[in-house]
């Protein structure tokens, strides 16, 4: 049976949860976390749990069991548990795209009945997969050759958005288990050096190709594969060498053919996939031939054991729930603009980069699903560094600015690279970060150390600063796959409360149609009418005198 969705009726902002949250916050706003865990000396044990592979200490955030009880009871009356059975069970949420979201379909165990239109969709999934692993250890082995005959040892990415933003981060993240005699990388910029540097020292005797565009038309994507064609073809010189050095991630058979390259070699996705979570599809398949099927497919493990907590367990003790709802509690009581992602682990260093898109690109958005302009903050902006890099340039402002900027620490107790007591260091300064952001250092502290009078202001740590510290035993690819399974369900918790499609993306239409009308413009011979606001077409005529060499 499908649970049919229920679209909440009313304002965000007129439901009893959402003003009883008003007046809580008016109390709770300038109790400072240093009262906090004076008054209660179990805070630090009591608020914080460990599921699916992951601890998550969210007691340095400022709130009570009163914030967490009216938080939940704002997730109960926004529908949030309707919205989850919606989603597993592929009814069609995203709305203006009339379509199911089952991203969490790609990594459903072997063997389960996921029925979409009337179709079961796990057996297309598994063969898809199937296809991947085939592939991936045809490359990896050295069977796969490329047209000369020589053994691939390059490969390359080409994608934009979620078809490169997913695989980098992944293929860095797990670069650990990835097969060190090869290399793989990832272009994404329609700047011709983003091509150009990606493949100056390669071979293309050596070099393979994926082409990761669903519609195979994305302008970037193409203009970057059109360009590795012509790199590729004037070392091998035949047509029919694209076959042997280019694979493609699509579902537009007559595209991807005439490009070139053997539809054989195409690898198909779903339209209920969307870009930002495709990682675990097709998509994923650089990742799949660095790291290895087996690897893959525990990364797809660890996607599905943080789905199974985030659906069936009660709001109270959920992970992704609760992440996502004190989210909403700083971004729309706070008013808290931003939220920093710290990664204490290198390989996660573009981590931060794919949250900016998970969620930015999912609740970036200024109207409810009906249609009704909102009149309330959604979406926040994502942002951070792998720590400590980030202690050495932005932490100034989180400790002493004057935004409120809540922050995710994410940590692990075992290093996969021991180098003397140096994981010990980093995570004393993980450590030391969240209990200096919240309890900060006080006026007679500062004068305790010896500090001048004058001095003291400047020296002054306010605290209260607001933080979730996120620890696994260790970065693995079922670890990784969790780690995202997490933000996503927090973003969709998010949009639930919110009441906006986190599934389309409308927002980065416009000015892909304008750079589509003004191409013709910058690449005339003929000076052309132009028709634009006068800063639009200043601007062009400039760009046109000076590449052509005028003054």
């Amino acid at each position: 049976m499908i649970i049919r969705s229920t679209v909440p009726t009313g304002p965000l902002t007129a439901r009893p949860a959402w003003k009883k949250l008003e007046a809580h916050y008016q109390k709770l706003r300038h109790l400072h976390l240093r009262q906090l865990f004076s008054d209660d000396s179990r805070r630090g044990e009591r608020f914080a749990l460990e599921a699916a592979g992951i601890y998550l200490d969210y007691s340095k955030n400022r709130i009570t069991d009163e914030t967490i009880r009216l938080l939940v009871q704002l997730a109960e009356e926004c529908g949030l548990h309707q919205r989850i059975e919606a989603m597993f069970s592929g009814e069609k949420i995203n709305v203006t795209e009339k379509r199911a979201v089952l991203h969490t379909a790609l990594r459903a165990a072997a063997g389960e009945s996921l029925v979409v239109d009337g179709v079961n969709i796990a057996p297309e999934v598994y063969a898809v997969l199937n296809r991947m692993a085939d592939f991936a250890r045809q490359v990896r082995s050295g069977q796969w050759r490329g047209y000369t005959g020589k053994r691939i040892r390059h490969v390359i990415n080409i994608g934009i958005g979620g078809s490169d933003l997913g695989p980098v981060m992944a293929y860095e993240a797990l670069r650990h288990y990835s097969q060190r005699d090869m290399s793989f990388r990832f272009v994404s910029n329609v700047d011709g050096t983003d091509f150009s540097e990606a493949v100056r020292d390669l071979d293309p005797e050596e070099t393979l190709f994926i082409v990761c565009s669903k519609t195979f038309t994305t302008l970037e994507t193409l203009t970057n594969a059109r360009a590795a064609r012509a790199w590729s073809l004037r070392r091998l010189a035949d047509e029919q060498a694209v076959r042997r050095h280019f694979v493609a991630v699509s579902t537009n058979a007559g595209e991807v053919s005439k490009f070139g390259i053997d539809t054989v070699n195409m690898f198909g996705f779903w339209d209920w996939v969307g870009g930002r979570y495709s990682i675990d599809s097709a998509v994923g398949l650089s990742t799949m031939i660095a790291i290895g099927p087996e690897n893959f497919h525990a990364m797809l493990a660890g996607f599905r054991v943080m789905d199974e907590h985030f659906r069936n367990t009660p709001f109270e003790q959920n992970l992704p729930v609760l992440m996502g709802l004190l989210m909403v509690w700083y971004n729309n009581f706070f008013e808290a603009q931003t939220a920093a992602v710290l990664p204490y682990e290198q390989y996660l260093k573009r981590f931060p980069a794919y949250l900016q898109q998970l969620a930015m690109e999912s609740n970036g958005k200024h109207v409810t699903l009906d249609g009704v302009h909102i009149g309330y903050q959604t979406g926040p902006i994502y942002w951070g560094e792998p720590g400590t890099n980030g202690q050495h340039s932005f932490f100034q402002l989180i400790h002493q600015g004057t935004k409120l900027v809540p922050c995710d620490f994410i940590g692990f107790c075992q290093t996969l690279n021991p180098v003397g007591s140096q994981h010990d260091l980093l995570m004393a300064n993980l450590f030391a970060q969240t209990e200096a952001l919240a309890f900060g250092k006080t006026e007679d502290e500062v004068k305790a150390d010896g500090t001048p009078e004058w001095l003291v202001p400047h020296r002054l740590f306010e605290g209260n600063h607001p933080s979730n510290t996120i620890l696994a035993e260790c970065l693995t690819p079922e670890t990784l796959g969790r780690l995202i399974a997490l933000y996503e369900h927090s973003v969709f918790t998010q949009g639930t409360i919110w009441n906006v499609d986190s599934f389309d993306q409308w927002g980065v239409e416009l000015g892909k149609a304008l750079a589509q009308r003004m191409i013709p413009e910058l690449e005339s011979a003929d000076e052309p009418a132009l028709t634009h606001d006068s800063s639009t077409n200043a601007l062009i005529r400039r760009y046109r005198r000076l590449k052509s060499g005028r003054t």
